[in-house]
């Protein structure tokens, strides 16, 4: 591990990250709503929730599906690609990072129901990004995506998700 992203992951107590990478917990919401959620939700819900996440050389978020809106927000290392495959087959590729003149992000929204991965473009470096959710993140909103699945709802996707599914 680069010296620098281990130095970010035992400063921020990162830990595994099922879908790939190194995570904490910074916020949950501690307002909760009971009712009034769209039908696609489960139970009782936090306001928001946010997390650092640190990917560092050959690690991955592997493609997975959340219920709710996510935004990225970029920190510290090298430009984070971010792939996104839209229900309806369509691909973009966005990128986090600090250079704004060539089109990088300093955060963006992936929406609810988009599949999507992410690594660092640089394989040498590592990405700290912070993530937030509303309503909050809780694991029944999210679906790690299977390979074999993905690849039959997306064929012409078949090699990105080769690369970026567990």
């Amino acid at each position: 591990m680069n010296k620098e992203a281990e130095k970010i992951v035992n400063a921020l107590n990162l830990t595994k990250h099922p879908e790939g990478g190194h995570f904490s917990e910074v916020y949950k919401s501690e307002e909760i709503i009971e009712n009034g959620l769209p039908d696609r939700f489960i139970g009782r819900h936090t306001l928001y929730t946010s997390i650092y996440f640190l990917l560092y050389e050959n690690e991955f978020s592997a493609f997975h599906v959340l219920k709710s809106d996510e935004i990225w927000h970029f920190y510290k290392g090298t430009t984070l690609d971010i792939h996104i495959i839209n229900p309806d087959g369509s691909l973009r590729t966005i990128s986090l990072g600090n250079n704004i003149e060539s089109g990088e992000y300093f955060q963006y929204c992936i929406k609810a129901g988009q599949y999507f991965a992410a690594e660092v473009r640089d394989k040498s470096s590592f990405s700290l990004v912070g993530c937030t959710v509303s309503p909050g993140f809780e694991y029944s909103d999210f679906e790690l995506c299977e390979k074999k699945s993905l690849i039959e709802m997306f064929p012409h996707h078949k090699e990105m998700i080769e690369r970026l599914t567990k």
